[in-house]
Order: C-alpha cells, then sequence, then structure tokens
C-alpha cells in the first residue's frame, strides 16, 4: 500500500536543500484543486490542508511517497491567490529557483480545471517548462464535473496544443476517478 506523509515546508530559497531522491512537483492554479488531489492520492482526507479560499499554499510541501521513495512536491498555486504584490513576488522566484535548481525534478504535473478552456497562465507554465527542458503532463481536475463528451474534447485539445504522446489524465478528487491512471503517470517518470 502506497503511503504519503509531509517531511517538510520550504518557505525561502536558503531553506532549499540537494535531495537525493526523485521529485515530481504539482502545479496548478490556486484553485485548481491541488490540496484536493494530495489527500485523494493519499487516500487520506486531511493530510494537505484544503480551504475554500484559492491560494492557500504559500511554500513548497515535501510529501515523501512509501514504498516507492520519492517526494511529491507540492508548488503555491498561481492565479488569483489573494496576497500582497511582494508576497506573490518572494513565492514565484521561489518556485523558479527550485525548477532551475533541482537536479531530481523528474516533471511537472500540471493540473488544470478541465472545465475551462486553456487558460493563459496554464499555458505560460507549460511553455517554461518546455523552455527549461523539464518534462510535464497535463492532469485535469474536476472531471466528475463534466461529460465524457466533454472530457475527451479538453483531452485531445492539450494533447494537440503541445504534441503530447498520451491523453492527458482525467482525475476526480470527490469520486477518486483517476487516481490509478494519475499514480501509473507519476510512476512513469520518477522510475
Amino acid at each position: 500500500m502506497r503511503t504519503l506523509e509531509i517531511e517538510k515546508t520550504i518557505f525561502t530559497i536558503p531553506q532549499l536543500i540537494d535531495n537525493p531522491l526523485p521529485q515530481l512537483a504539482l502545479a496548478g492554479r490556486s484553485n485548481v484543486g491541488k490540496s484536493s488531489l494530495i489527500n485523494s492520492l493519499a487516500n487520506r482526507k486531511k493530510l494537505a490542508k484544503t480551504s475554500g479560499t484559492p491560494g492557500k499554499t504559500r511554500s513548497l510541501n515535501f510529501y515523501k511517497v512509501m514504498p516507492d521513495d520519492f517526494f511529491l512536491v507540492d508548488l503555491p498555486g498561481y492565479g488569483y491567490a489573494k496576497c500582497s504584490k511582494s508576497e506573490r513576488k518572494k513565492f514565484s522566484e521561489l518556485i523558479d529557483y527550485y525548477l532551475k535548481n533541482t537536479r531530481t525534478l523528474s516533471a511537472v504535473a500540471v493540473l488544470i480545471d478541465i472545465r475551462l478552456p486553456p487558460q493563459k497562465s496554464d499555458l505560460e507554465l507549460a511553455n517554461y517548462l518546455v523552455s527549461l527542458g523539464i518534462p510535464f503532463f497535463p492532469v485535469f481536475t474536476k472531471a466528475d464535473k463534466c461529460s465524457q463528451k466533454e472530457r475527451s474534447y479538453r483531452q485531445s485539445e492539450w494533447k494537440s496544443l503541445f504534441q503530447l504522446a498520451k491523453l492527458p489524465v482525467c482525475t476526480s478528487s470527490s469520486t477518486r476517478m483517476g487516481m490509478e491512471n494519475l499514480w501509473e503517470e507519476i510512476l512513469f517518470y520518477v522510475k
């Protein structure tokens, strides 16, 4: 049985230390449901703090995945997090430093609300990762809230936008849809 435990929380660049274990980052807009997805992957209700207020995550949260021995790293959400410009700049610099300087970063799962057309911020992140040479794969959240036809349309749309080898994984934290597929995708990158 796979388990996740929070191992460390990083707020500043000097707190980041080189870690030999593989890492896979989770990135997405402030209200995309990253914390809910982590809880669903862990099969626990309160491992990651969820909130009705977008942008609660203000740090890099390192979740150790056992027995596979790697980290899922929850990055602060982007978009409309309610915080000052200076605070937003601070965690933007932290994310940027992390992405550019983590030798063991295997890939980034870009979480996307499936109900929305491709958002400028999601496209910018995906293109930025491509420019850094960091593998990424889209993961749709809230897939239970739309029809199979809508899911297929969004999957094809993103697959063609980035010439992806596979269709993006569709997930739902409330119904646990796609969690096994998501684990397969994650393990593909960290193994």
